[in-house]
């Protein structure tokens, strides 16, 4: 399913993904259906935001009987691009690179990492869960040899804007940072930044600031 002509906000796409997760322990318990209202307790929205998140997508469910669990959660699936393989590189082999490596939920939702990359000569020729560290100067041929569509980069943040400028000459339009600084892309590329010292700081800051109101 190819979404054109529509402009659909992060926080749409976001909250998708929850109705995914939701969706397959919905199944896992055994529904066969389930109602806007139910969906969105689940994920502490309203029914309403359920229906317009689906909307921009189709028409699903039927008025009075809800969404059969199994067939959203496929669309959904399709909707998302999961419902395939994508071809996956990792920059990167310290401690954060090693983690994603051995992340089983890539793999379930069909995310595959093909190639990992490191500077590091002690690295360079070992293997990681199977796969094998190659040096980062042959980064562009590789990831172009391997028809590679996403882009992990877990590298620090001093050569981290180099790396992502040669992802981006060798044709990859996706890329996952973990990198603690701000990058560069151009517009027709898409990244994503995970900063965790940033998603702690947000924790402490709501500790902190316990008698505060907050607004999404």
């Amino acid at each position: 399913m190819r979404i054109t002509g529509k402009r659909i906000s992060e926080s749409t796409i976001h909250r998708l993904s929850l109705y995914f997760r939701s969706l397959g322990i919905l199944e896992k318990e055994g529904y066969v259906t389930v109602s806007s209202k139910d969906l969105a307790q689940r994920e502490k929205l309203t029914p309403a935001q359920v229906r317009k998140d689906l909307s921009f997508f189709g028409q699903f469910g039927t008025r009075g009987l809800g969404y059969p669990v199994v067939e959203l959660r496929q669309q959904i699936a399709e909707i998302l691009g999961i419902n395939r393989k994508w071809n996956v590189a990792l920059i990167g082999i310290g401690n954060v690179g090693s983690a994603l490596v051995s992340f089983k939920e890539f793999i379930r939702q069909g995310f595959i990492i093909k190639l990992i990359f490191d500077n590091d000569q002690r690295k360079i020729g070992s293997f990681n869960k199977g796969i094998e560290v190659h040096d980062v100067t042959n980064l562009r041929q590789m990831l172009n040899k391997h028809n590679i569509e996403l882009v992990i980069i877990a590298v620090p943040a001093s050569v981290a804007q180099r790396i992502v400028d040669e992802v981006v000459d060798a044709g990859v339009k996706a890329l996952l940072s973990f990198a603690p600084t701000n990058l560069r892309v151009p517009s027709n590329v898409t990244m994503r930044t995970v900063n965790m010292a940033i998603e702690m700081e947000h924790l402490s800051f709501h500790l902190t600031n316990e008698n505060l109101y907050y607004t999404a």
